[in-house]
This record gives structure tokens, C-alpha cells and sequence, in this order.
């Protein structure tokens, strides 16, 4: 007899994700002072839309999010809760943001499987699992005029989904597919917490090109060339270069001190 039945713990953790991400879609509503239908319609949007989004494409059936009321229930009583409470202290936040974590492992893994039992192949699956993940947050911040955070300037959220998939697709084929969920969960709360307590995002236009990091690996190839001082003349300079080469397979970089320069060219002469 199973102490915890893995289908309850993972419905748990998918109902505190659309829970946590209502009210954090709240929240943005109360910053930009929207009226009852602005929290009603961004929460709905943050906890459900990726959800929705994913079974809209699957066209298997209706969304889960419409079917089972349990989902818009939850999502409206976060709502609720926000409109008449405003989220303050360190520790709520930190509780939201671990709840979030754990959500974001569980819907990309949940897209993922979705996918793969509908007869798709690893990319599409993996793809629907990052839209079931941030898909729902991508949509409201286009709702409000804004550049959906995924495209850049967040902590690696996107990236963090695509793990996350990925393990489930991986855990899948080999006929595991709880322990590949809750991999998956696990995994996105410690990158989660990693990449937002190290501020790790991904490089921007510009911030990264092949020609700056080929600069970059020669001039450190450069450094790690051996350094030799050679007192002798222009011949003895070249042979000296020869043997070093030889012995290192690298041509070293040679400095000649300027006093003794002028008697080593006299001496070549």
C-alpha cells in the first residue's frame, strides 16, 4: 500500500501553481490599479492560460481548465484573495515563489507527457510542455502592453521549462513516467532557486558573438604560450624558437631585452 498516491501529490502541486500563479497575475493587476475584471481576467490568464493553451492544441477534447471545475475555482479564489489582500513580507514572497517553482516543473512535465501519450514526438511534446509552462504568463504580459518576460531579462525561465520537458520526455521512453515527474519537478525548483539567487540569465543581441569569443580564446591561448628571454643573436633567436616549438607545439612568444639588442645585431652583421 502506497503511503502517497503519486496522481493526488502531482494534482496538489499542479492546483498550488495555478493557485500561486492567480495571484501573482493579481498582483500585477493591483500594481497597475486595474478594476475587478483586470484581476479577474490576468489571474485566470497566469494560472490557466498555458494549460488551456496546450489542450487547444492537442484538440483532445475540451481544456481540462474548463472541464474540471476544480482549476477555474482555484484561480478565482486567488484572485480573490489578492483583490482583498494585498501580498506583503519576506516570507509570503518566498513561499510564492517556491509554490511557483515547483509548478513550473509540474506543467512543463505535464505538457511533455500530454504530448508524448498523444502520439507526438520528442520536439513537439518538449514544446508543449514549455507552453503549458510559460505560455500562460507570456500571454498576460502581451494582455497589459508588455514584452513577455520570457524573451529575455528573467531568470531563466524558459530554460528552466525545456529541462524540465525534457526529463519527462526522457523518463517516458523508459516507462517511468511518475519518477520522470517528479524529476522534473525537483529539478525545475532547485534551477529555480539557483538561477534566481545567482541572477543567471541568458546572453542578449550583443552579448555574445563568435567573433568577440574567438578574440577572446586567442588572446587566452596567447597568455598560456611560454615565455622565453633569449640573449643571443638573430640566428640563435630562431633556432631557439625552433626547439621550443618542437618541444611544445606552440610558437612562443619571445622577448628580447633592449639593452643587449644592439650588440646581438652587431654580432649578426
Amino acid at each position: 500500500m502506497q503511503l502517497l498516491d503519486p496522481e493526488a501529490v502531482f494534482r496538489a502541486v499542479d492546483l498550488a501553481g495555478v493557485f500561486v500563479n492567480a495571484v501573482l497575475g493579481g498582483a500585477i493587476a493591483r500594481s497597475l490599479k486595474l478594476d475587478i475584471i483586470g484581476f479577474l481576467v490576468l489571474a485566470v490568464l497566469s494560472g490557466l492560460g498555458g494549460g488551456m493553451i496546450r489542450d487547444v492544441l492537442l484538440q483532445n477534447g475540451r481544456p481540462v481548465a474548463l472541464s474540471d471545475p476544480t482549476y477555474l475555482i482555484t484561480a478565482l479564489i486567488g484572485t480573490g484573495l489578492i483583490f482583498n489582500l494585498p501580498i506583503k513580507g519576506r516570507w509570503m514572497h518566498r513561499a510564492l515563489s517556491a509554490a511557483d517553482a515547483l509548478a513550473l516543473g509540474c506543467w512543463a512535465a505535464t505538457g511533455a507527457s500530454k504530448g508524448l501519450a498523444a502520439g507526438l514526438g520528442w520536439i513537439p511534446a518538449i514544446m508543449l510542455g514549455m507552453i503549458t509552462a510559460v505560455g500562460g504568463g507570456a500571454v498576460r504580459d502581451v494582455c497589459i502592453g508588455r514584452v513577455p518576460g520570457i524573451f529575455g531579462g528573467n531568470t531563466l525561465t524558459a530554460t528552466t521549462a525545456f529541462i524540465s520537458a525534457l526529463t519527462m520526455a526522457a523518463a517516458w521512453e523508459l516507462g517511468r513516467p511518475n519518477w520522470g515527474m517528479g524529476a522534473a519537478i525537483l529539478l525545475a525548483a532547485l534551477l529555480t532557486v539557483l538561477t534566481r539567487t545567482l541572477g543567471w540569465t541568458l546572453p542578449g543581441q550583443g552579448g555574445w558573438d563568435v567573433g568577440s569569443a574567438g578574440r577572446q580564446l586567442a588572446r587566452t591561448a596567447s597568455a598560456k604560450r611560454p615565455r622565453i628571454v633569449v640573449h643571443k643573436g638573430r640566428l640563435g633567436r630562431q633556432r631557439s624558437q625552433r626547439n621550443e616549438q618542437a618541444r611544445t607545439g606552440m610558437m612562443p612568444i619571445v622577448q628580447v631585452e633592449r639593452e643587449d639588442s644592439a650588440a646581438s645585431d652587431k654580432d649578426d652583421d
